[in-house]
């Protein structure tokens, strides 16, 4: 029987990630063809191709969504395919779709020649969209290693750097210790299973704790090998030792990328993983997920109050935001799914404005751009439209009503008290307050520290202004009618729990 016949409705599932392999293959040949022709006068290609990568992202959400297949599993079971890994994906194929639209002036300004920047990102999507779509462990470890091999060259991609030199070492060195950690998890599940298909995984380990089985301790201990790697891919503490020095070494469209984009994919992971296959498992990595939640919280709520840059300083409010986000998932319940759902959405949408922002602060009458928080001082006069839509952003990010991250909160709040985890919710209200103290900081500088004398700013492209825009109206009015967004979230945490 021919292959092709025989997997052909599994190929129709999966043409999202064919169309975008193909096209970047394409991408890849005529970038190659151009930039090495001596008759074309040696052109550079690299926003051409990346205005071509947008528009392939694009064409991959339209894919996505009118998939005519409701669920499936594809390829002998090894990927899934369902409303939520659609719900996933289309996020994943926007957030790309976005931070390449923002990269225009900054590969301008940087003169970034290498055409192959925004064909890294493309590659490292179709292996996060792998990595959602896994239903066995080789899969996810394959998927994983794929995204994982395209970030460590984007981080290093400013070869004249030392700074992102050694941000893409560091990030290399480490990642290929947590992908060691992750392959010696998995070789003890599947020496104590037998398999490593998720469904199997779940019938193997119904009412374990239940039924009083015996549950060995090397199952155990892989289970908790999985979950520190994890950990370690989505910048959770104590794992998170690299993510400031990457993110503040790499350019600052890879730093925006890596804010946003692989955590939607490992969350999306860690949400089939550990609340299908492991969730009869759950007394033992549920102290683990919610152990890291609270370090996350308290070490980021604490060292970014120290910081000074910019990027810097995200950095460590993505590892607080991460640790909101574990409490959704420590908890097991349907509540907290929804919880984690609902705070992925809008914590994707905040960080984006927050880092467009970064790209924009671009100096008007010198070169280089916003690094220190003094280098914001006076901007609420400057460009006071700039200034308003970031602090909503940041007030957003502190949790005040009634913008959009106080109802993602509130939610995750919410499910740690359902679940009884009242200490949890309670030092996740204290680290709230803390945020909210040094994101406060930012609106002091902007409209109340005085300086000699103001700098300018360049004014932003008219795609940055778009994002940033369409950013904004969601954070601010999401509060008049969450009702479509709260229902949604409902769907897929039913989608994946049931």
């Amino acid at each position: 029987m021919n292959v092709t016949t025989f997997f052909e409705n599994n190929l129709k599932v999966i043409l999202p990630e064919l169309f975008i392999l193909l096209s970047v293959s394409t991408l890849l040949l005529v970038g190659v063809q151009y930039s090495t022709s001596e008759k074309h006068g040696y052109p550079v290609v690299v926003k051409p191709v990346a205005w071509m990568a947008a528009f392939t992202s694009f064409l991959g959400v339209l894919l996505v969504i009118n998939n005519p297949f409701e669920s499936q599993l594809l390829f002998n079971n090894l990927l899934v395919h369902d409303p939520f890994t659609n719900l996933v994906k289309a996020i994943l194929l926007m957030t790309t779709a976005s931070c390449l639209l923002v990269s225009f002036e900054y590969i301008k300004i940087k003169k970034v020649h290498a055409f192959e920047f925004s064909l890294l990102m493309l590659f490292s999507i179709v292996g996060s969209m792998i990595v959602v779509s896994s239903y066995d462990l080789l899969t996810l470890y394959l998927g994983i290693e794929m995204s994982s091999l395209c970030l460590y060259a984007l981080a290093a991609f400013t070869r004249r750097s030392a700074f992102s030199t050694e941000a893409g070492l560091k990030y290399f060195i480490l990642g290929a210790f947590a992908s060691g950690i992750l392959l010696f998890g998995m070789s003890l599940i599947y020496g104590l299973t037998g398999t490593t298909n998720f469904e199997d995984l779940a019938k193997i380990l119904v009412g374990a704790y239940e039924s009083n089985l015996i549950i060995p301790n090397g199952l155990i201990v892989g289970v908790t090998f999985v979950a520190a790697a994890l950990l370690f891919k989505s910048t959770a503490a104590p794992f998170h030792m690299w993510a400031p020095d990457v993110y503040e070494g790499a350019p600052t469209i890879v730093s925006t990328f890596f804010a946003v984009v692989p955590k939607i994919a490992i969350l999306g992971l860690f949400v089939r993983l550990f609340m299908y296959s492991f969730h009869d498992l759950i007394n033992a990595w549920q102290q683990i997920i919610l152990i890291s939640a609270v370090l996350s919280m308290v070490v980021a709520a604490f060292t970014a109050l120290t910081q000074r840059k910019i990027k810097r300083f995200l950095a460590y409010s993505s590892i607080g935001h991460v640790g909101y986000l574990l409490i959704g998932l420590g908890t097991g319940t349907i509540e907290g799914v929804q919880g984690l759902l609902l705070y992925t959405l809008i914590y994707v949408v905040m960080t984006l404005n927050a880092w467009t922002f970064v790209l924009s602060s671009e100096f008007g009458s010198k070169e280089g751009r916003a690094v220190y928080f003094t280098d914001l001082i006076g901007l609420g006069k400057i460009n006071p439209l700039l200034a308003i839509t970031f602090t909503c952003t940041l007030l957003s990010m502190a949790g005040v009503p009634p913008l959009a991250g106080f109802l993602s909160k509130m939610y995750v709040f919410f499910s740690a008290m359902e679940g009884g985890m009242y200490l949890v919710a309670f030092i996740g209200v204290l680290c709230s307050v803390v945020g909210a103290f040094y994101y406060l900081r930012f609106i002091k500088i902007m409209y109340f520290e005085k300086a000699g004398t103001l700098t300018s700013f360049k004014a932003m492209t008219r795609e940055q202004s778009i994002i940033l825009g369409m950013s904004f109206l969601f954070i601010v009015l999401l509060f008049l009618n969450p009702t479509p967004l709260l229902v949604m979230t409902h769907k897929m945490a039913l989608t994946l729990v049931l």
